[in-house]
């Protein structure tokens, strides 16, 4: 299984929208949800600072989740823009294989 992670800092005020956007209802799961490959996305908030978010991405393989980022270009770019407006700062904390 592969995963990748991002923490976003939210713009105060947008805590709700950011939960809608990326939590199990919003665009990015309806998206990735198209790939028979993707396994889903956790959304935690951080108990210490209410506006520090992180994301996981779970998929079968790094292969099939490039290749279908890929084939979705412009939707995946375009919900990012969006997305864009409702945080500060975004950061990718890297990509892993997971372990059984």
């Amino acid at each position: 299984m592969f995963c990748y992670l991002f923490e976003f800092r939210v713009r105060a005020g947008a805590e709700a929208r950011f939960e809608a956007a990326y939590g199990a209802d919003g665009p990015w799961v309806a998206l990735f949800r198209r790939s028979p490959e993707y396994l889903g996305t956790e959304l935690g908030r951080d108990t210490a600072d209410a506006r520090r978010y992180l994301t996981i991405d779970r998929w079968t393989s790094r292969a099939a989740c490039l290749d279908f980022r890929e084939r979705v270009r412009a939707e995946f770019d375009a919900i990012d823009r969006e997305c864009e407006l409702l945080t500060e700062s975004e950061r990718h904390l890297g990509d892993f294989d997971l372990r059984r």
